[in-house]
């Protein structure tokens, strides 16, 4: 497999930044559809494929969202074009008949509440990063965040579906450049790094 050049490896990593505001550009449905579109290939275990996207387009489901978290961050959903939750859904087993045929692997998580737990965290966790990283790819930016009142969220938006519960949120445009911070630190291989 040939490496992606730079120019592609900057847009998707290295230049790439969490944006705090947009440009006035709207992003519309089917920029939406195309990102679920790529970020569906990312590999989950099992195929679980246990995130539940809700995409907050219009200014009543923004508003709704933004009376769940922080100060700081309401006014970045409310000014975003898309602000988007990253749900988790621990009753994703149910659908591995269709999306993992291989196997019976509805059984290997049939009664096992906290099994079924940590693996929509950390599944939907890598699905949430691979909307970062195809959005990227498409030409748009985001910026993911935690400060919301989990709580909050899942009753404003999941409380038809309890098996789902927020992951994190982020918001989706055109970044303006202006409202980035300056690079933070990125250490050396060394720093974090072990090879055994």
């Amino acid at each position: 497999m040939q490496a992606l050049d730079d120019a592609a490896l900057d847009r998707i990593f290295r230049t790439a930044r969490t944006y705090n505001g947009y440009t006035d550009t709207p992003v519309g449905e089917d920029a939406l559809r195309a990102i679920w579109d790529l970020m569906k290939w990312g590999p989950t275990s099992a195929n679980q494929l246990p995130a539940r996207l809700v995409w907050c387009t219009s200014d009543a489901a923004k508003a709704k969202l933004a009376d769940c978290v922080s100060a700081q961050n309401a006014p970045k959903i409310l000014k975003a074009p898309v602000s988007v939750i990253v749900g988790m859904d621990r009753e994703f087993h149910e659908h591995l008949p269709m999306l993992f045929p291989h196997v019976d692997a509805k059984a290997w998580f049939d009664g096992n509440a906290e099994l079924r737990a940590a693996s929509a965290f950390r599944n939907s966790s890598l699905q949430g990063a691979y909307f970062i990283i195809a959005a990227r790819a498409l030409g748009l930016d985001t910026g993911p965040m935690s400060g919301f009142d989990g709580g909050k969220i899942d009753k404003a938006f999941f409380a038809d579906t309890p098996s789902v519960s927020v992951n994190f949120i982020s918001t989706l445009g055109h970044g303006d450049p202006a409202t980035v911070y300056d690079r933070s630190p990125r250490p050396a291989f060394e720093m974090f790094n072990t090879i055994a």
